[in-house]
């Protein structure tokens, strides 16, 4: 039995028909980051023998006992491990505590592997940080594998594990998922509480989450992290029961969006993604859906990038401010890649009403979006604006360039996520090189039941393969 090769639900299966232990689930993947990490730079932090022994310790109950996972290097704090999130202004302070998501995710049973590559504070969107190097893509090393999950995007499609955990403030989700073949659910706002150690992240843009190689996999680990905590500042619409129970129920017919290009003018579509849109939107045409093309007018205002550019900045300045507190020492700009440099620097020239006039226009911009909704269940889009691209094309020493070319890249998911709906990356199409590109569902918030059923459909109709294992 190939274990490496079962998803994290089949995986969790062997254990309990007896046909696997947890430690030899384990040992076969810590073999697996052992003969593949030192080719792809994914796994920035290793802990296996640690892991072995609580292998070991698991309890007998737990629903994913012995699973081996990954934990991205920001946010999903561990108490007692060390933390970069992709800088090296941390310079090692281990964490004093779990973030919530750990503790389910150890109370459910999985057994914590290491830490996996980040770009520094998560703000771009390709894994090529200065403090570990560039993360390589398992289709073509040549390739990135997205970012900011790219590390654990990579660690995934190279079957080094089922699946590890990532997050989402403008795609980092989706966008890895995209470029390493995956399926990458971001779920709504809400959904997933940010604590301890934060109320909310980028003012509600960002959240925690996976990516996997099944659809029933994304949903059956966000009902293990979901649930509001008190204290949270906003609960998400309650689902109609798990997420796992909804992966093969009959969505029935529904009516879906698409866009081929986006309703801005100054966002180039490439040809690869605007002919994966096509092809999904001629699949669900033929499971049964109404499908035809349109989307929200609002999703086209030439202001949003700067908007939203300018709320991401001030929690960067935020970010750094507070690793200097953690450090207990001022973090100087000379200290950051460029491109964070000049977040930080920017936002310091502006002031808190600068701020709360972005976050008001962002809150103005959903409104917009909501309606569109009310007409449809879904809307199909690229998920990312380009093809995959090489490592270096977004460049570390030019800022302005770096910036421009990463809105390009998530000119179609950062709008979610400042609107704050659940949406769907998966992988449905190929360039003639071989490399994943991913199309992205958007539902209406609270409604990743729906995004569930239509993706665990589509999954039975069109298999996803995933030959870079």
């Amino acid at each position: 039995m190939d274990l490496l090769s079962l998803d994290a639900t089949a995986q969790a299966q062997a254990v309990r028909d007896g046909r696997v232990s947890p430690r030899e689930l384990t040992e076969a993947a810590i073999a697996a980051i052992e003969a593949r990490d030192g080719a792809l730079n994914c796994v920035v932090h290793r802990r296996f023998e640690r892991a072995l022994a609580e292998a070991d310790a698991v309890p007998a109950g737990a629903p994913f006992r012995g699973v081996p996972i990954l934990l991205k290097d920001l946010g999903w704090e561990q108490a007692g491990e060390p933390y970069a999130a992709g800088s090296r202004v941390y310079e090692g302070v281990p964490m004093r505590r779990d973030s919530y998501g750990v503790t389910r995710l150890r109370e459910a049973g999985f057994v914590f592997l290491g830490r996996t590559s980040t770009p520094e504070f998560g703000t771009t969107i390709t894994t090529e940080p200065a403090a570990t190097g560039p993360t390589r893509n398992p289709y073509d090393p040549a390739y990135t594998a997205g970012g900011s999950s790219g590390g654990s995007a990579a660690a995934v499609a190279a079957g080094m594990v089922a699946l590890a955990t990532a997050s989402d403030g403008g795609g980092s989700i989706r966008v890895p998922a995209s470029a390493c073949g995956l399926v990458g659910l971001k779920a709504s706002r809400g959904r997933v509480s940010s604590g301890p150690a934060l109320g909310d992240s980028w003012n509600g843009f960002s959240t925690s989450g996976f990516v996997t190689r099944t659809v029933r996999d994304a949903a059956a680990a966000l009902d293990l992290i979901a649930g509001f905590v008190p204290g949270d500042p906003y609960d998400a619409p309650a689902l109609p029961g798990p997420l796992a129970a909804e992966a093969g129920r009959d969505p029935g017919r529904l009516r879906i969006g698409f866009a081929t290009a986006h309703p801005r003018p100054d966002v180039a579509v490439d040809a690869a993604p605007a002919e994966a849109v096509t092809r999904a939107a001629a699949l669900l045409e033929t499971l049964g859906h109404e499908v035809e093309p349109g989307f929200p007018e609002a999703l086209g205002d030439p202001r949003f990038p700067r908007v939203f550019g300018a709320v991401v900045a001030a929690h960067v300045a935020a970010t750094v401010e507070n690793a200097g507190r953690i450090r207990g020492r001022e973090v100087g700009l000379d200290e950051l890649e460029p491109h964070n440099a000049a977040l930080v620097d920017a936002a310091r020239r502006h002031s808190v009403t600068d701020y709360l006039l972005a976050a008001q226009w962002i809150d103005a911009f959903r409104r917009r979006m909501a309606p569109w909704w009310a007409e449809h269940d879904l809307l199909l889009t690229p998920t990312m604006a380009v093809e995959p691209f090489p490592l270096g094309w977004i460049p570390s020493r030019d800022p302005g360039l770096a910036m421009e070319r990463t809105a390009h890249v998530v000119a179609f998911t950062s709008p979610f996520n400042a609107t704050g709906q659940p949406v769907i990356s998966l992988p449905l199409h190929r360039t003639a090189a071989g490399l994943p590109v991913g199309v992205q569902l958007v539902a209406a918030p609270g409604r990743e039941d729906l995004l569930v059923r239509v993706a665990a459909q589509i999954e039975a109709a069109a298999p996803f393969a995933h030959p870079a294992m």
